[in-house]
């Protein structure tokens, strides 16, 4: 019995979850065959997936109340597949992100809203089943970071949330292929939104390595502060890397001064104003410390 009221008591809190978050859930009429979804980011503006806008004129969005809003088209960034809407009037509470990251293992639902008739948001249940990146998805964009879920992505998920049993976003769908869902984490998705609110694109900066975290145990010999640097297994050819004069074998310790210990380190440092400006690259070879200089390239 006592199980049973268990399952009944999760069953009862992620049917609430969906209720709790479904007026901020909205359908995003920007395509000729489906609709997508999006979610109310903050006031009148919603966050969506950028490849359910297949035009950036006569937008619209379907509200839960069966309203239907004039969309403005904000701005939009390839390299996450986001994009963001003005739309004014929406008089909704925006949707709270998850704090810390999601976790594999975790339930998570898939929310999207696909009805014009104030039909309420439709949800499937998972698992979170993978976070990581960078990951090539079938529609194109390579994601630097991701949340893979197994909950089934149907027809017109792309751009909708997915949350956790507590109602609260863990990451943005934005692209499913035989039974595998994507997300862009919510706080990567969250800094995307809010600079395509400021400015409307992105800059997104790349190097052009591969790289894999290691430990660098003599790192106080040589002057550096950090545990951790990231050490370069593959340097794509022609890019800003190879012409910098990176290779195979190399430490990555710092860029711009900055520490690199993981590869979320080195993403948050290659965005913006970065992008085109040759920096100082710090690094470990052959057991000593060596500087380069290397022009952030920027990802298309």
């Amino acid at each position: 019995m006592e199980h049973t009221n268990t399952l009944a008591a999760l069953s009862d809190g992620m049917a609430d979850a969906v209720a709790a978050i479904g007026p901020a859930v909205v359908r995003v009429n920007g395509r000729r065959r489906r609709s997508g979804t999006g979610v109310v980011y903050g006031p009148n503006t919603v966050l969506t997936a950028s490849h359910v806008l297949e035009r950036e004129e006569d937008l619209s969005v379907d509200l839960h109340d069966g309203r239907t809003l004039t969309a403005r088209f904000a701005g939009r960034d390839h390299s996450t597949d986001l994009a963001l809407l003005r739309v004014e009037g929406l008089d909704v509470e925006a949707v709270t992100p998850a704090e810390g990251e999601a976790r594999v293992g975790q339930l998570a639902l898939a929310v999207g809203s696909t009805s014009s008739r104030g039909e309420g948001p439709r949800a499937t249940l998972g698992v979170v089943s993978a976070v990581g990146g960078p990951v090539r998805t079938w529609r194109g964009p390579r994601l630097d970071r991701y949340i893979q879920t197994d909950a089934t992505p149907y027809p017109g998920f792309s751009g909708g949330p997915l949350i956790d049993v507590e109602g609260k976003v863990l990451g943005i769908l934005v692209s499913g292929s035989r039974g595998t869902a994507f997300a862009i984490p919510a706080d990567l998705a969250w800094r995307v939104a809010g600079t395509l609110e400021e400015r409307g694109s992105l800059k997104r900066g790349y190097l052009g390595i591969l790289s894999q975290p290691v430990r660098l145990p003599d790192g106080g010999r040589l002057g550096l502060t950090q545990k951790g640097g990231l050490l370069v297994v593959g340097v794509e050819d022609g890019s800003p890397a190879g012409h910098g004069g990176l290779i195979v074998g190399d430490i990555l310790a710092t860029l711009d001064g900055q520490p690199v210990e993981d590869t979320d380190d080195l993403l948050g440092l290659l965005g913006g104003e970065r992008v085109g400006r040759a920096v100082p690259v710090k690094l470990v070879r052959g057991g000593e410390l060596k500087e380069l200089e290397i022009t952030v390239g920027e990802r298309g």
